[in-house]
């Protein structure tokens, strides 16, 4: 485990640049962590529970810091509390010290020959469940003082916390550029067709779209970035796509084609085992868009990077160089 560390106090303002001077004593880990607490949980009363203290005592701590800092830090609505244009940037630089304050821990210890260090990862289903706990653990091999924390989430909860510093490394498919983040690393993840090893389509070695869709088809919910890709490509090609089975989750729609004729879709980092196994044959698909999907490693744009979550990125560069 790292050290405790206090918060750092904010800078003060240039006398230039500030109305007034802001009693820098509000401005560290009490009313910071009271403040950050808000932010996550969107009301007072839920962030006093995560807190174990009194609602009361987190209002004191919000209004202390806006009348120091002379503006209100949120919106406040009948569902709770939103942050402001001022809000954000207070948050912003508070995730900033607290990053920096991790990333120096990390260095001190290193000097001292400790070799820890924590990642924490957010990643989608596809590879949160075999392929990102397989890298990890050849990583810890080499290196076992590096602990790890991984999280399943949907695309824009993975983009949400490492935008928001909760989480070091998102590892997501994403069709459009992130605003204010980084990628790290990009790599190919074409989509492919899924059949059970009896299915009519299991001995071809490309198929397209269209031909895959003659058959039923199982596919993610409409939020997902595959769905999305799915859909735009049906539109583009004037192509009918009506799911005969549907989850939101990735591993009852390769279960359901194991056990029906149906055909369903996905990266081959998900199949890895179900294609060791037998339990399903993958296609490769030919038409454009399904192979010009990348799967991105995400980090906080500016952000350096703590020597620990740099290596393991390094060391996912390596495993998917080796593949290719």
């Amino acid at each position: 485990m790292k050290p405790r560390v206090r918060i750092p106090v904010l800078a003060q303002s240039s006398p230039k640049t500030a109305r007034r001077s802001i009693n820098q004593r509000v401005l560290q880990e009490v009313a910071l962590q009271h403040f950050m607490e808000v932010v996550h949980a969107g009301s007072v009363t839920e962030a006093a529970a995560r807190l174990d203290v009194a609602p009361s005592a987190v209002s004191r701590q919000i209004a202390r810091l806006e009348r120091e800092l002379d503006t209100l830090l949120f919106d406040r609505r009948a569902r709770g509390m939103v942050l402001n244009s001022a809000g954000e940037l207070l948050a912003a630089h508070t995730r900033r010290a607290w990053q920096d304050i991790e990333r120096v821990t990390d260095d001190i210890l290193a000097l001292r020959g400790l070799r820890r260090g924590q990642v924490r990862i957010a990643a989608t289903e596809g590879f949160a469940h075999e392929f990102l706990p397989t890298l990890t653990a050849g990583f810890q091999a080499q290196r076992p003082g590096i602990v790890f924390q991984l999280d399943l989430c949907v695309h824009a909860e993975v983009t949400r916390r490492v935008r928001e510093g909760e989480a070091d490394i998102g590892v997501t498919v994403s069709l459009t550029s992130e605003k204010g983040l980084e990628v790290a690393l990009r790599h190919p993840a074409p989509v492919l067709a899924v059949v059970a090893p009896r299915h009519p389509l299991a001995a071809r070695r490309q198929v397209s779209l269209a031909q895959a869709l003659a058959y039923p088809v199982a596919l993610p919910a409409p939020a997902s970035t595959l769905r999305q890709l799915l859909d735009i490509s049906c539109s583009r090609q004037g192509l009918h796509c009506e799911p005969v089975f549907t989850s939101s989750h990735l591993y009852p729609l390769i279960n359901y084609v194991s056990a029906t004729q149906a055909v369903s879709f996905c990266g081959e980092t998900a199949l890895r085992q179900h294609l060791r196994n037998g339990e399903v044959c993958a296609i490769a698909l030919r038409d454009r868009e399904m192979n010009e999907r990348h799967f991105e490693v995400q980090t906080l744009a500016g952000r350096h990077l703590p020597d620990a979550v740099q290596a393991f990125i390094n060391h996912l560069r390596e495993v998917l160089a080796k593949e290719m």
